[in-house]
């Protein structure tokens, strides 16, 4: 039997789309192995946010070709499609397929036999009514599903390549997204996490927004919980703050990209808000939900940023009751606006940046987790036996170990929290939701 061997750099979304690529392998008989074995073919999922994620993508497609020189390479997605020229110019890479291509592996390679010179099909990024579904598959292994709701993005933010690479603002329509939501309860997962570009930004074009389709969504039979994967915070309205106060089905969790706590970079990043914007959400939130799990993105040694602006940035994360960070170190991408402005910072002095703000987010998680001692979570467990520990996260995306029983694969078990170490909770189950265990027998 052929072996495929799929890899994913970058976000949540992109792991739903490797996910429905593996699915068009497993449905043609291919089977589908870890990435670390041998394989046949290697498909990469790529990611261009970054110069490190193609720099990545790079070394791997080399370091897989020295395991197996006779296999046969597929780079696919953002990275793809937008420097496809310099993919195919990698020895040994055999296809390159845009973000629209990835999904049509099989309509496009008629086989999978290596040649030369690369094989290139990209075409413009999506418009409106341009939606490649994705979803969670056989070909995961995950008691939690990645679901594909929107894709693209309108925003004009000066450092991103993702509408260059991705397109125009679009979703999934709320009828097929209700039915594959269903497909996917159906199938035995307890936690779907909505994807997307601008997952905010759902409906555009359909008449309805996220709260809407959430609404409906939550309406469904049966016990199971949704997460949006990140949201702007331009976007993150009151109507979804409340339901998901209200409602145990909708995560009491949110990652919400910040940035700069710069008023002067956010503005040089054109970004839709304002820092004391941005705090008023954050205070409406911690002020709803209790004991909310708050992420924050931001980007670190932007044109300009000066050390001053740094700290003011610093200084606002520093004081502001959220989980945990994800520190980006800034990356001159081209095409974008923000490689013609002047300032540039130092590469030393971006990494010093990004270690600092990577210092202050363990400090906020450490502390967030022990604030968690003595309380009851509920938690999905997953399937792997840590050292006699089963792990999973909490709805406000906590990780939480407590002894290992088959039995609780894939529950959503109240978890009283007894300590927390090397961030991870530690706990004692006090019950299973026997009415989700329903949902998939």
């Amino acid at each position: 039997m052929t072996k495929v061997a799929l890899h994913t750099l970058g976000c949540k979304l992109n792991f739903s789309e490797t996910s429905t690529i593996g699915n068009q392998f497993l449905s043609r008989g291919y089977s589908i192995v870890d990435f670390k074995e041998n394989a046949d073919i290697y498909v990469f999922n790529t990611c261009t946010v970054t110069e490190n994620a193609e720099k990545e993508c790079r070394q791997l497609v080399r370091r897989v070709l020295r395991q197996n020189p006779e296999a046969y390479v597929v780079v696919a997605g953002c990275y793809a499609q937008l420097r496809s020229e310099e993919i195919s110019k990698i020895e040994g890479v055999d296809a390159v397929l845009g973000t629209r291509e990835k999904f049509n592996i099989f309509e496009l390679l008629n086989n999978f036999e290596k040649g030369n010179p690369s094989c290139i099909y990209v075409s413009p990024g999506g418009d409106q009514n341009d939606f490649g579904s994705a979803h969670s598959t056989d070909a995961d292994n995950r008691t939690r599903a990645y679901f594909k709701i929107q894709d693209g993005c309108d925003y004009k933010c000066s450092f991103c390549t993702i509408p260059k690479a991705r397109g125009l603002s679009r979703s999934l329509d709320p009828q097929s997204l209700i039915t594959e939501f269903k497909s996917l309860l159906d199938q035995g997962y307890k936690e779907i996490i909505l994807t997307g570009v601008n997952v905010g930004d759902y409906g555009k074009y359909y008449n309805t927004d996220l709260y809407n389709i959430l609404l409906k969504m939550i309406e469904i039979d049966g016990n199971f919980r949704i997460r949006i994967s990140s949201v702007e915070p331009n976007l993150l309205n009151n109507d979804i703050i409340e339901l998901a106060a209200s409602n145990d089905k909708v995560c009491k969790h949110f990652h919400i990209p910040l940035q700069s706590g710069s008023e002067k970079i956010l503005k040089k990043m054109k970004r839709r808000y304002k820092v004391e914007d941005y705090k008023r959400l954050i205070e409406k939130l911690n002020s709803s939900i209790p004991d909310i799990g708050i992420g924050v993105d931001v980007i670190v040694g932007f044109p300009g940023e000066t050390e001053e602006d740094f700290l003011d940035t610093f200084d606002f994360l520093k004081d502001l009751d959220i989980s945990y960070l994800h520190v980006f170190t800034y990356s001159e991408r081209p095409g974008t606006a923000a490689v013609n402005l002047p300032g540039r910072v130092d590469v030393f002095e971006r990494k010093r940046r990004n270690k600092l703000l990577r210092d202050l987010s363990f400090r906020k998680k450490n502390l967030f987790y022990h604030k968690m001692c003595g309380k009851k979570l509920e938690v999905l467990l997953e399937a792997e036996n840590h050292d006699g520990l089963i792990m999973g996260f909490s709805s406000n995306y906590v990780r939480v170990a407590a002894p290992f029983k088959s039995e609780l694969i894939n529950t959503l078990s109240t978890v009283i929290i007894k300590n927390a170490e090397n961030l991870i909770c530690i706990g004692e189950i006090t019950a299973i939701n026997k009415a989700i265990d329903s949902l998939a027998s």
